[in-house]
């Protein structure tokens, strides 16, 4: 297991930007797939990017592509992401997940195993 603990989210308007954090324990993060989802009131927790081990590959939502950006340092057990042209219905709790599994490309929620508490984004119009 490893714990994940998310930081980074507020209050911003339309148009402005967020870059969210999720630090990671353990000696092993650095071998996990590690992804970004997000739950908006009354909605079912949806993916939204993912980014390799190394960080070499990454794959987003089409809701998100071109303005978010998933990246990790694995020195500091840390993934990022940078949330530019910021829309209202990007508001949700965000959340970091790690595949403990191994699993080359993981989408579905199932396929993570550990998650963060989330962190709250609100954008406003």
């Amino acid at each position: 297991q490893v714990q994940l603990v998310e930081s980074g989210g507020g209050l911003v308007q339309a148009g402005g930007s967020l870059r969210l954090s999720c630090k990671g324990s353990g000696r092993t993060f650095s071998s996990y797939v590690m992804a970004w989802f997000r739950q908006a009131p009354g909605k079912e927790r949806e993916f939204v990017a993912r980014v390799s081990w190394s960080g070499e590959s990454t794959y987003y939502a089409d809701s998100v592509k071109g303005r978010f950006t998933i990246s990790r340092d694995n020195a500091k057990n840390t993934i990022y992401l940078q949330m530019n042209s910021l829309k209202p219905e990007d508001t949700a709790v965000y959340y970091c997940a790690a595949d403990l599994n191994g699993r080359l490309r993981p989408i579905a929620r199932t396929e993570f195993g550990s998650w963060g508490q989330g962190t709250q984004v609100t954008v406003s119009s």
